[in-house]
C-alpha cells in the first residue's frame, strides 16, 4: 500500500497557504510603520510606541510561524476540520496588524492594550484548537511531541490575566505580553526530538 498522496498534497497546500498569509500579515504591519519627519532622536521619539508594538507583534508572528511549521512537520494527516481550524488561527493572526497599529498609535492606552491581549489570547486558543484537530486526524508523531502542551495553556492563562490588568495599568499587561513572548523564544525542542 503506497502513501496517501491526497493527504500529502493537502498538507503541502495548507502549509503554503499559511506561509503566504503570514508573509502578508507581516508586510501589512511593516507598511503601517511611519517614518520620522526629521533625522534626530526627537523626531523618532513620538513613533517609538508604534515601533515597539511592531517589534513585539513581529516576534509573536515569528513564534506562531515557527511553531506552525514544526507542527506541520510532525503531521502526516490532515482532514477538513483541521483545515478549518487552520483558517480560524489565520483569522485571529490577521487581526494582529490592526491591534498593533491601534495600540502603538495610542501609546499603549488601556483599551487598545486589552484588545491586543484579546487577539493574542484568541490566537493562542485557535492554535490549541488546530493542534487538537490535527491530533484527532490521527498524527501519532505530533501527539508524542506535544504531550500536555503546558506552555500553551500557561500562555492562555497569562493572556487572560493581562486583559483586565490593562485597565489597572497598561504596563502590567505589556509586561505579561513580553514575558509570554520571551517564554516562547526559548527553543521548544519537543517536536524536533520526536520527528
Amino acid at each position: 500500500m503506497g502513501p496517501d498522496y491526497s493527504v500529502v498534497v493537502s498538507k503541502a497546500r495548507l502549509e503554503a497557504f499559511s506561509d503566504g498569509v503570514f508573509a502578508v500579515i507581516i508586510t501589512i504591519m511593516v507598511l503601517e510603520l511611519k517614518a520620522p519627519h526629521g533625522a534626530d532622536w526627537q523626531a523618532f521619539k513620538p513613533l517609538l510606541p508604534g515601533f515597539l508594538t511592531y517589534v513585539l507583534s513581529y516576534v509573536f508572528l515569528g513564534i506562531y510561524w515557527n511553531n506552525h511549521h514544526h507542527m506541520m512537520h510532525a503531521t502526516d494527516r490532515i482532514n477538513g476540520a483541521s483545515m478549518w481550524a487552520n483558517l480560524h488561527l489565520l483569522f485571529w493572526l490577521s487581526l494582529v496588524p490592526f491591534v498593533t497599529g491601534w495600540m502603538g498609535e495610542n501609546h499603549f492606552a488601556a483599551l487598545p492594550t486589552a484588545v491586543y491581549g484579546v487577539v493574542l489570547l484568541l490566537s493562542g486558543v485557535a492554535f490549541l484548537i488546530l493542534e487538537r484537530q490535527l491530533l484527532h486526524a490521527g498524527n501519532p508523531r505530533l501527539a508524542a511531541a506535544v504531550g500536555n502542551d503546558i506552555k500553551g495553556k500557561i500562555s492562555a492563562v497569562l493572556y487572560l490575566a493581562a486583559i483586565p490588568l490593562a485597565f489597572v495599568h497598561q504596563l502590567i499587561a505589556d509586561g505579561i505580553y513580553v514575558f509570554v513572548a520571551l517564554m516562547w523564544l526559548v527553543p521548544d525542542r519537543r517536536i524536533e526530538r520526536n520527528v
